[in-house]
């Protein structure tokens, strides 16, 4: 018997209904579970739910390859031939590790190939107009930002934004690396005046768009009007979770607890919040889940499990890194360790990895592919051939930790950072407000000794803070 016309329409609301509801529920359900593999960081979820986990942060399909003109191994261009050459001077870590006083020539000599993304930054801006007060005005300050000036050699704070202790610490860090630099240079006074605004954040999407001329920690390749500047954490670092103090304390007790290559444990560590980067960190624990070599656990800082010191790392023969939100701090500490590194191919780009070297005699780390696919095929002929990897390792020690990585290096970084920026500024830098009648900045010792609440909003030319 034939349904009514009235019936029929029902029946077809109703299976519309059904589905529309069941859709609604296979949704709902996909995205909670989506939700659950971006934000746990339990040790396990199930692979296919790691596959689901959209990229996020990271552009998986993204990585950087460095492309060095002044490697390790080059000769150094500009050296003067003298007729009766005096004893050419080489860098000692021993002797010249904890200089912060190198004179130009010296940086030079020592640290070829650490001030590529200086000289990059500087042929980007000169072929496109140099740089202006103007262009500083229009960047917006936002939270984790400072204007500042260098002015006859001394640094003034014009501004700073911080939305709570961690943006104050960073800044503050950032701005002591900076006067430490300026204070070792005895001819600071007749250098060129400059202006600029940096950033502590992690990316420079967070503070601003790519196209503006700011000192970040990190940049990605195609952030051509970034200027890299060193990490805070090499003048020091302290939050809640981690106490590690100044970078080169850290490598000392390093030394001071490090054992012999033989008597290291024959695995991959790592420790970290697979949340901060879960396409990336998951993949890896997926890689060495199971595997005897295989030390890689998640870090709870609410249960205070899985927690290992930073010196413990040093206990193992194969450290991995992660990229984190953007790049990780964590490497340079890694690599104060004399282990082999293994990292995934890198998108984030820091100032001193154009120094990274994949293979070859100078190998001084292992690179591997971003989901860690051939982690085992690069992993396991190292463990089978221990002295191949004790090289890698001493490659590191020599090329970061004894190196490029030490107090002189850095110094000369923000020196020749200073000089770079210093090429194709081309404005005056006005100590004195004719506006405001009042002085533009604050002098960064001045700063340093303010109220650290009065730091949070602080603007020189308003009455010092908001």
């Amino acid at each position: 018997m034939a349904l009514p016309g009235c019936s029929r329409l029902r029946l077809r609301q109703s299976i519309f209904l059904y589905l529309f509801s069941i859709t609604g529920l296979l949704t709902f359900a996909c995205t909670l579970a989506i939700w659950y593999g971006v934000n746990s960081d339990r040790d396990y979820i199930h692979p296919l739910l790691t596959q689901l986990i959209p990229a996020g942060h990271c552009a998986c399909q993204t990585s950087t390859t460095f492309q060095c003109s002044s490697c390790l191994t080059c000769s150094h261009q500009g050296l003067v031939q003298q007729v009766n050459p005096i004893p050419a001077w080489e860098f000692q870590a021993a002797r010249d590790g904890k200089n912060e006083g190198l004179d130009r020539a010296q940086c030079r000599t020592a640290f070829p190939g650490l001030f590529e993304d200086v000289h990059r930054a500087a042929t980007f801006w000169r072929t496109h107009g140099a740089l202006a007060m103007e262009d500083l005005d229009e960047i917006p300050l936002r939270f984790g930002m400072a204007r500042v000036f260098i002015h006859r050699g001394e640094l003034y704070v014009l501004a700073a934004r911080s939305k709570g202790e961690d943006h104050r610490r960073k800044i503050v860090a950032a701005l002591s690396a900076i006067h430490r630099a300026l204070v070792a240079d005895p001819s600071r006074g007749l250098k060129r005046d400059i202006e600029f605004v940096f950033s502590v954040e992690d990316k420079v999407e967070d503070v601003t768009t790519s196209d503006q001329p700011i000192w970040a920690l990190a940049r990605t390749a195609t952030e051509e009007a970034i200027w890299l500047m060193p990490d805070f954490g090499f003048w020091a670092w302290e939050n809640v979770h981690n106490a590690l103090g100044p970078y080169d304390q850290v490598v000392d007790h390093i030394k001071r607890t490090d054992i012999p290559w033989s008597e290291k444990k024959q695995q991959l560590v790592w420790r970290g919040k697979p949340s901060f980067a879960p396409k990336l960190r998951r993949a890896l624990m997926e890689a060495a889940r199971d595997q005897p070599w295989g030390d890689v656990k998640q870090v709870d800082w609410g249960q205070r499990t899985n927690i290992m010191r930073m010196e413990d790392h040093c206990q193992y023969k194969f450290i991995a890194h992660v990229e984190g939100r953007s790049y990780s701090a964590s490497l340079k500490y890694r690599q104060a360790c004399n282990s082999v590194i293994v990292a995934h191919k890198l998108q984030y780009i820091q100032h001193h990895h154009y120094l990274l070297v994949p293979d070859g005699p100078n190998q001084n780390y292992v690179e591997v592919e971003r989901d860690f696919s051939d982690l085992s095929d690069k992993l396991e002929p190292l463990l089978a051939n221990p002295s191949q990897a004790e090289r890698i390792a001493n490659n590191s020690v020599r090329t970061f930790r004894d190196r490029y990585l030490t107090k002189a290096a850095e110094a000369c970084y923000w020196r020749m950072l200073f000089e770079g920026y210093g090429s194709v500024w081309n404005s005056s830098v006005p100590v004195w407000s004719e506006r405001y009648q009042r002085e533009r900045g604050i002098r960064y010792e001045s700063f340093l000794l303010m109220d650290s609440r009065l730091m949070f909003e602080f603007d020189a030319l308003r009455g010092g803070y908001r």
